[in-house]
């Protein structure tokens, strides 16, 4: 199959990737560098966007917030100017994570264009993106995501279709509320225990034998212990995440406490110039208003 696929940063790389070394022919553009993946996977790379629509059947995006996505589709250039109106029905696949209310207005002015749309937002940093293990949540309809839920399992293990488009952007949002309110709880526990005079490494293997256990615990714990804060998934982007939930709620009338505070110690880490940081870094801020590190740097 031809995919196109737009935006090869540190997720979107190694998911082509994973499309070619089954067999597709990529046709690629991005504002990253390019050359290790054109050299890896024979892709061919596009003057735009509108390029890669016109030569593709199935079209991705991984790119980092709303405006981006909207421009890449909608743009000078963009998706829609090359989605040919007549021929056999596209897909566009948007494994960004964005605001869901933009996303159902993206579905319904591709659709308007004669193409199909399915969110697919994934969860699995860095690491999951390499080894094609991400937890991917779905939003469109059953026979699109049926269609190409073949291509999804070459980029993830757990593969969902929770509803409708903008359902999978909405999963997501949820899923970074959870993961922030993890990193956050895990921070405080070894920072008291580091501060009471607790080895911070012991406490946290302790931890990892009872109720408290968690995939934060074991991998972000680690990272807060070890001060490994090269990014796997930056402070910055699981900042715009928190955004969204909370623009989200006031839309929703809903109160999200725990999110505004999660998202208050992101942008103090973001203040001190951190926000290119891995999301564990959260602790850092926890770190400055108590004056003591978990662990030395």
């Amino acid at each position: 199959m031809n995919i196109g696929f737009i935006g090869l940063g540190i997720m979107g790389a190694p998911m082509a990737r994973h499309l070619a070394d089954a067999g597709h022919q990529l046709f690629v553009h991005t504002r990253s560098q390019v050359s290790g993946v054109i050299a890896e996977t024979q892709a061919v790379k596009c003057a735009n966007a509108a390029e890669v629509a016109r030569q593709s059947e199935v079209l991705i995006t991984m790119l980092p917030d709303t405006p981006d996505v909207e421009a890449v589709l909608f743009g000078e250039n963009g998706v829609a100017s090359g989605l040919q109106p007549g021929g056999p029905r596209k897909v566009v696949i948007d494994m960004s994570s964005i605001s869901p209310m933009a996303t159902k207005a993206f579905a319904q002015k591709i659709n308007a264009l004669g193409a199909d749309y399915l969110d697919a937002p994934v969860s699995g940093g860095e690491v999951g993106a390499k080894a094609a293990s991400l937890t991917i949540m779905c939003g469109g309809d059953p026979a699109v995501f049926e269609r190409v839920k073949p291509l999804l399992e070459k980029m993830g293990k757990n593969i969902t279709l929770v509803g409708g488009n903008g359902d999978g952007q909405t999963t997501k949002v949820a899923n970074q509320i959870i993961v922030a309110l993890n990193i956050a709880a895990v921070g405080e526990a070894l920072l008291f225990a580091s501060k009471a005079g607790a080895d911070p490494a012991k406490v946290r293997q302790a931890l990892m034998g009872g109720f408290a256990a968690s995939r934060v615990l074991e991998v972000h714990g680690e990272r807060m212990v070890k001060r490994t804060f090269a990014p796997g998934f930056r402070i910055g982007l699981h900042q715009k995440d928190l955004g969204l939930a909370l623009q989200g709620a006031r839309e929703l009338g809903v109160s999200l406490p725990q999110t505004a505070g999660a998202a208050q110690l992101m942008q103090a880490c973001a203040a001190n110039g951190m926000a290119g940081l891995d999301h564990s870094a959260l602790v850092r801020a926890l770190e400055l208003m108590a004056a003591h590190p978990v662990a030395p740097d």
